[in-house]
C-alpha cells in the first residue's frame, strides 16, 4: 500500500461543562480525591488523552453509524469494539482493528485515524501557569430513596467549563481509500461526541464539549451541516 497523503485536522476543544478523564490510583489519602484527573506528569496541567477521544468517536460510530453492519453489530451486542478486520469495514480501517494482525485482511492497512493528546491552549496554558486556571470538585452522593437524603458523597476532580484545549488531529490516505468517505465518519464521529459527552459521568453532566474553528488542511469545516442520523 503507498501512502500518498496525510491530511490535517486542526481546531480547539472548549469544555460547555466540567471534564473528568480519571488518572486512576492504587491509594486514596484521608482527605484527599478518589477520583482525580490525567495531568502532565512534569508540568502538572490538565490534558485530554488522544486515547479518550478516539475511543469515543469509535464507540459512538459503531452504535448508530456502523451498527447495520453485521459484524460491527454482532460485537456491539456483546459489548464489544468491531473485531472483523476486513478492507471493506470502515470501523477497522479508520480506527484501527482490535484482531491479531495474522487474522486480519492482509490488504486492510494501518490505521488511518491518528488523534494526539490534546494540551491546552496556549491562552489557558498561561492562566495555569499563573493560578488562574483551578480545578473544581465535584461531590456526588447517592440518595437514600426512603429517607430522601443523600449519602455517601465523593469528591470527583473535575476541569472547570470554559477551559480550551488543541485539537490535532491527521488522517493518513493510501491508495485505493475513499478518502471522502473516511472524512465523513471523521465529522460524524466528532459531531455525536458534541452530541454526547466526553470522558466519565457524561449522564451526570460532565464532559459537554464542543469543536470549534475546526480546519482540514487549512479550510474551514462546519460540523453543524454534518448529518449523523439519516439512515434512509
Amino acid at each position: 500500500m503507498q501512502l500518498i497523503a496525510i491530511k490535517q485536522i486542526t481546531g480547539t476543544i472548549l469544555l460547555r461543562s466540567g471534564l473528568h478523564i480519571g488518572a486512576g490510583r492504587d491509594t486514596v489519602e484521608i482527605g484527599g480525591l478518589d477520583q482525580p484527573i490525567i495531568k502532565h506528569p512534569v508540568s502538572g496541567a490538565p490534558y485530554i488523552p488522544g486515547s479518550s477521544l478516539k475511543g469515543k468517536m469509535r464507540a459512538l460510530l459503531e452504535t448508530s453509524i456502523f451498527f447495520t453492519r453485521p459484524d460491527t453489530q454482532k460485537s456491539v451486542l456483546e459489548g464489544k469494539p468491531c473485531e472483523c478486520g476486513r478492507k471493506d469495514c470502515p470501523v477497522c480501517t479508520l480506527f484501527g482493528s482490535h484482531q491479531a494482525p495474522k487474522d486480519c485482511d492482509p490488504d486492510l492497512g494501518p490505521t488511518r485515524i491518528l488523534v494526539r493528546d490534546a494540551n491546552l491552549t496556549p491562552e489557558c496554558e498561561e492562566q495555569f501557569k499563573n493560578g488562574r486556571l483551578p480545578m473544581e470538585v465535584k461531590y456526588e452522593n447517592i440518595i437514600n430513596r426512603v429517607q430522601g437524603v443523600a449519602e455517601h458523597p465523593r469528591p470527583l476532580e473535575r476541569i472547570p467549563a470554559g477551559t480550551a484545549f488543541v485539537l490535532s488531529m491527521a488522517l493518513k490516505v493510501f491508495d485505493g481509500d475513499k478518502v471522502e468517505e473516511l472524512l465523513q465518519h471523521v465529522w460524524q464521529g466528532l459531531k455525536l461526541v458534541e452530541m454526547d459527552a466526553l470522558g466519565g459521568g457524561g449522564s451526570r453532566g460532565n464532559g459537554q464539549v464542543r469543536f470549534e474553528e475546526l480546519k482540514l488542511d487549512g479550510e474551514a469545516v462546519d460540523l453543524d451541516k454534518v448529518a449523523v442520523f439519516d439512515h434512509k
